[in-house]
């Protein structure tokens, strides 16, 4: 039988469960166990997609096109493994699909409730992840903290799951916050006592504790949880904050929380191998150059709403062995008279996916910005949307050319409504999704990055580069250098007489690893480390040959 993990919350919010959700699958995985992780999001809205980012942060895509929790991402970077739309489970679509089983009248006769038909849906579908082909465990984290109202069905759910499938073979791994009160300089863990109290009052004991504090927990401190929560002293992990969420497997391990787990559960007990893990903390700690990438869009106050962006930056960054550094630059903010004082510093600017006219002048600008002053540049969907309509305009000629999204009458379409989306008016799940093909044109700047004539990348998006345009814009300089494989839709173009300008279709961060990172942030992250600003020393030999493998030249910022 599958073991399962139920992971909950408790004092407050954001206190970081998808992190040690991860970081849980990689104490497993690290013991050759294999994980199926899911998240049970409480909220009414069927899927983060229709979701302002200030609302959700980042909306994920799945290979399969859900539209997804961030922490899936999470997931999905910390276990190396590819999940689908089973992985995220919301009120939404268990109230959905019982709804629609009642209209067709799979429950005649019967009164419809949370107890059983709401429950036994969120049972239904946690154990459709156990029943995939090698999968030994599922790690269930339920969205919210203890005490929220719209959690309720789902820890009743868990709670019935454990019963059923008896305590050997499910875990309960409670996080919790250790506020600390400055005027006493102590940590108080009397929330962390109320929220395990509201647990066992509704039949859930947990068997771990983890503890996440800004500071050391003494060993006073978890004597005292173990004794008030009645968990195994060896069963309260502390999880004080890092730098990087990369270290975090390494604290759990440290802690004894793989041992505890494997051995509570009965799974294998093989040797974990971190070589590969501490390596990448190592690279972290480690002093390097500074790389400064500016990102432009219009959330920049909100880093979450491009986390994979973020982290996909990271991995790049490590890779080349740079410190990187993040520049996060409001589109809205960004014109004629600050363009140059906010950008001219930057070793690279990227501009990110996004939907709406807002901020979309200042993005444009800095598009225009990259490619006359040979800056590198990275375009994510909307961001090579931006790149073309820049060209069009000031390169091509054409003054009022820009995507029907933003200008509907535009004599210059550039960018377009994909067929497909012509005639669709709701706005949930009905965008492209998901991964698709694409044929790499061998010798462009993306052929050598990704060294393969066809890959698979995640979209979500309704517009599209324009074909009536396409001979145009290549006969003034801007490539095509990836298609669908019938060559149907533009997938990736480039500036040719550029050291590094390339926009894609597609969304690339959400496939980028920490030990791994993709191909085109790892070559704009290179191209980008590579470029000489005024005053900056030449190149190093080294970089040199970087850019032979990125297949640029360094640019110069004046």
């Amino acid at each position: 039988m599958p073991k399962y993990i139920f992971v909950t919350g408790g004092v407050v919010s954001s206190v970081g469960k998808g992190v040690t959700v991860a970081s849980i699958g990689r104490l497993l995985k690290s013991r050759g166990i294999s994980i199926a992780a899911m998240k049970l999001d409480p909220y009414l809205n069927v899927d983060p997609g229709t979701m302002n980012p200030y609302q959700h942060g980042e909306c994920f895509v799945t290979e399969d096109g859900a539209e997804a929790d961030l922490d899936l991402g999470h997931y999905e970077r910390f276990i190396d493994t590819n999940l689908s739309r089973d992985s995220n489970v919301t009120t939404g679509q268990v109230y959905s699909s019982i709804i629609s089983n009642e209209r067709r009248g799979d429950y005649l006769g019967g009164t419809i409730q949370v107890i059983p038909h709401v429950t036994n849906e969120i049972k239904s579908r946690i154990q459709r992840m156990a029943q995939r082909a090698g999968t030994e465990t599922v790690i269930a984290e339920v969205g919210g903290v203890v005490g929220d109202i719209e959690g309720q069905p789902f820890l009743e759910a868990i709670r019935q799951l454990h019963r059923e499938i008896g305590s050997e073979n499910a875990l309960y791994i409670h996080v919790t916050l250790l506020p600390y009160i400055n005027s006493t300089q102590e940590l108080k863990t009397k929330p962390t006592q109320h929220s395990v109290r509201d647990l066992r009052s509704i039949g859930i004991h947990p068997d771990v504790v983890v503890c996440r504090s800004d500071y050391p927990v003494s060993d006073d401190l978890k004597e005292k949880i173990a004794l008030f929560c009645d968990v195994d002293r060896r069963a309260v992990i502390p999880l004080l904050t890092v730098d990087t969420i990369y270290e975090v497997p390494l604290i759990l391990e440290a802690a004894g929380l793989g041992d505890y787990i494997t051995e509570r559960l009965g799974l294998p007990s093989h040797r974990p191998n971190w070589g590969q893990w501490e390596g990448l903390i190592e690279r972290i700690r480690k002093p390097k150059p500074s790389l400064s990438i500016g990102v432009v869009g219009k959330y920049v106050e909100l880093h979450d709403a491009y986390l994979s962006v973020r982290e996909a930056l990271t991995h790049a960054a490590l890779f080349h062995d740079r410190e990187l550094n993040i520049e996060w630059i409001d589109s809205e903010q960004l014109t004629p008279e600050t363009v140059e004082r906010r950008l001219s510093h930057l070793n690279g600017i990227l501009v990110p996916g996004g939907f709406g006219p807002r901020g979309i002048e200042g993005k444009i600008l800095a598009a225009r910005f990259a490619r006359e002053r040979r800056v590198p540049y990275l375009g994510l969907c909307l961001g090579l949307q931006i790149l073309v309509i820049e060209f069009a305009r000031n390169v091509l000629g054409l003054t009022h050319a820009n995507s029907t999204e933003f200008d509907p009458l535009t004599p210059d379409p550039v960018i377009d409504l994909l067929e497909t989306q012509r005639g669709v008016n709701d706005k949930g799940g009905t965008m492209r999704l998901g991964a698709y093909p694409c044929r790499v044109f061998p010798n462009s700047r993306a052929g050598r990055a990704y060294g393969e004539a066809e890959v698979r990348e995640r979209h979500r998006h309704r517009w599209e580069f324009n074909n009536r345009y396409r001979d145009a814009l290549e006969a003034a300089g801007l490539a095509v250098s990836g298609t669908l494989p019938d060559g149907s839709l533009v997938e990736i173009v480039e500036v040719t007489d550029h050291p590094w300008m390339l926009g894609c279709q597609f969304h690339p961060e959400f496939k980028s690893r920490p030990t791994r990172p993709h191909p085109l942030f790892r070559d704009f992250v290179g191209a980008a480390a590579c470029t000489l600003r005024e005053g900056d020393q030449p190149a190093l030999p080294i970089e040199q040959n970087l850019l032979a493998e990125v297949g640029g030249l360094p640019g110069r910022v004046s």
